[in-house]
């Protein structure tokens, strides 16, 4: 059986920082790569980060390069998002997804399965 749970969002105050994890089991663990996307009422869900499982190489989207960190703990099968500096406009749902085999580590297209997502809210 295939499972992505998150945890660790909330709300928070601008410029304030939150951690989300994501625990993995069945063949999620053995995923080819692990991301966080989000999504906005009314708006398609966007890349936010993504890592590699073996390699370790990471990808970032440019609104939040510099600010977020995504790591992965591959003995707890546990990915990672720290954000940091966040804005009002970080505010949404976020999912973590684990890629099977794809090489689009930041499309949606290329990740097979999904978590119930986490809500994020930043406080202006």
């Amino acid at each position: 059986q295939v499972q992505l749970v998150e945890s660790g969002g909330g709300l928070v105050q601008t410029g304030g920082s939150l951690r989300l994890s994501c625990a993995a089991s069945g063949r999620a663990s053995r995923s080819n790569s692990m991301g966080w996307f989000r999504q906005t009422p009314g708006k398609e869900r966007e890349f936010v980060a993504a890592i590699r499982r073996i390699s370790g190489i990471t990808y970032y989207a440019g609104s939040v390069q510099g600010r977020f960190t995504i790591s992965r703990d591959n003995a707890k099968n546990t990915v990672y998002l720290q954000m940091n500096s966040l804005k009002p406009e970080d505010t949404a749902v976020y999912y973590c997804a684990a890629n099977l085999a794809s090489s689009y580590y930041t499309a949606i297209l290329g990740y097979d399965y999904w978590g119930q997502g986490t809500q994020v809210t930043v406080s202006s």
